[in-house]
């Protein structure tokens, strides 16, 4: 279907990809893995041909290919209708048809007209999709209750989503590109997007990090490596791709090992020799030896000195040839939240708590909530169910519709916005830490450091950065300000796999108290001690 040949992209001076080869043809299933930053989503548009490589070639080797690209984040106009996105307006057939039949008429006369050509593709795709019932996309994706004249901008983050997906099938692609298409799904739309995916005859290229769905999804891992900006395949889903990645880390750091080992020897011998020599000039071996006398003669010290010399010269072969560099763990972040500096007894409770936005239509109501010091709490549920209007109303960002809440005393709450519009999109990294926390330039960078912001990285404005690398910027700001109840709603939705793990891992060290939004199923089965389930317009507790 399509056929990649040594691309390079660079910008500037940062190289991002370099000499990457591949095909994907009908029925394969792969995902392209690698940490935020490293090219992935570069990738993926220039295979959609929104980008250009600045070497390489992408040819289509399936006649007529159509392709679907769902790009990272939301592009459509908020003032864009569900009808317009989805170009259900009515079109007069019988008018396509007679188009078609024109340029096949025109195309007779100059086959070579690429122009003529594209059009006849259009209109003919346009003539196709009449035959495609949109209820049978926009059910499944629980579109289908919404009213066509809704605005995009009034969607939740996952009915955008949604929306962007249902855009896609509708024009039924051969190759689907889907760069994060698991971000804000719920877990049931998860479970049909994997089900969709598997019985899907075409090729998919998907970037994700949820490692379920990879792991139900696809049978070839595509990891772009950071350090080499080159692309490697490997056999399997997502858990045979990690094991083969420890098996790995183990080899060449045991390689690393022997080659120390091995430079470690050779220096003894060098220095031994080395000794042996300076003895003899030293005098300190003329001791009435005869055999030490031998041994130490001019010819033969010139020899052990040639052996000296012989060793270096491996050694130092070996450091510039065959050196073999210890072995990095993978790219994640490195964080550490510590304990927080301020103990409640009780973080929060509510009683007969109702939320939303208008006093006759609650979202949730009837609520009795509690959260004790140091829970660990999942919020799950499908999408528009009333998950961030809980958040938001816990913040204070919203007034409840009745009943009452109560923070404790001591709670510092910390708040972590789905949509990441927390962040002032002017100020940099490095602006946006000192304005939470005291630190100066120095503790500033090296505190940044540790979210992967090296270099110029922390100079650059919050606008300019991926979304993974907001979403570490935020869950950095709550880090420095000492938080000891957070509200995180969709907190890992752009970070990458590794980063995934390594977030769950120091959320589980954290001392405080945690709210999260997520339908990551790995990360609610290794985090969460307790699970709270949007059923209808009430809580039921897990």
């Amino acid at each position: 279907m399509l056929s990649v040949h040594h691309l390079y992209k660079s910008y500037g001076i940062q190289t991002v990809l370099q000499d990457i080869t591949f095909n994907i043809s009908t029925g394969d299933k792969i995902s392209l893995v690698g940490p935020n930053g490293c090219g992935k989503t570069t990738l993926m548009r220039i295979l959609a041909g929104l980008e250009n490589a600045d070497s390489g070639k992408v040819s289509q080797t399936f006649p007529g290919l159509r392709v679907g690209y769902l790009a990272q984040g939301f592009e459509l106009p908020l003032d864009a209708t569900i009808r317009s996105t989805l170009n259900l307006s009515t079109v007069d057939e019988a008018a396509l048809e007679a188009e078609i039949a024109s340029l096949a008429g025109a195309l007779t006369a100059s086959p070579a007209d690429s122009a003529l050509q594209a059009r006849y593709d259009s209109v003919l795709a346009k003539l196709s999709s009449l035959d495609i019932h949109p209820e049978s996309v926009l059910a499944p994706l629980g579109l289908d209750s919404l009213d066509p004249e809704t605005l995009v901008g009034q969607l939740s983050g996952g009915q955008k989503t949604r929306l962007l997906l249902a855009r896609i099938l509708l024009a039924e692609p051969h190759l689907l590109l889907l760069d994060e298409p698991t971000n804000h799904l719920d877990i049931a739309m998860l479970e049909w997007l994997e089900g969709w995916t598997q019985r899907f005859k075409g090729g998919v290229l998907v970037v994700s990090h949820d490692r379920a769905f990879l792991d139900n999804t696809v049978s070839t891992i595509f990891e772009i490596d950071p350090r080499t900006h080159q692309l490697k395949a490997y056999p399997g889903n997502y858990s045979d791709y990690a094991a083969q990645k420890a098996r790995e880390f183990e080899q060449q750091q045991q390689a690393y090992i022997d080659q120390q080992q091995q430079i470690s020897q050779l220096r003894a011998a060098a220095n031994h020799i080395r000794s042996m020599t300076k003895m003899k000039k030293g005098g300190k071996a003329d001791s009435g030896d005869k055999f030490a006398k031998g041994f130490f003669g001019n010819r033969a010290t010139k020899r052990v000195a040639g052996r000296a010399k012989n060793i270096e010269a491996r050694i130092q072969h070996i450091l510039e040839e065959e050196k073999i560099d210890k072995p990095r763990a993978d790219w994640q972040v490195k964080l550490d939240f510590g304990s927080p500096r301020h103990q409640s007894r009780d973080i929060f409770s509510a009683q007969n708590l109702s939320i939303g936005y208008t006093p006759e239509t609650p979202l949730l109501e009837q609520l009795d909530l509690y959260v004790g010091p140091g829970q660990k709490i999942v919020l799950t549920g499908e999408n528009g169910s009333g998950k961030t209007t809980l958040l938001r109303t816990i913040a204070g960002k919203l007034p409840p519709l009745g009943g009452m809440l109560k923070l404790g005393a001591a709670v510092k709450l910390g708040y972590m916005t789905q949509e990441q519009e927390s962040l002032s999109p002017d100020l940099t990294p490095l602006e946006s830490l000192q304005a939470v926390a005291p630190f100066n330039e120095t503790e500033a960078r090296h505190f940044l450091h540790y979210l992967l912001f090296s270099g110029d990285d922390p100079l650059r404005p919050n606008h300019s950065l991926s979304y993974g690398e907001r979403a570490r910027l935020q869950l950095g700001l709550l880090i420095a300000q000492g938080c000891n109840f957070l509200l995180l709603d969709e907190p890992i939705n752009h970070l990458d796999i590794a980063s995934r793990s390594r977030f769950e891992q120091a959320l589980r060290q954290f001392e405080g108290a945690v709210l999260a939004v997520v339908h990551d199923r790995y990360f609610i089965e290794r985090f969460a001690e307790i699970v709270w389930v949007v059923e209808g317009n009430r809580l039921k507790m897990l």
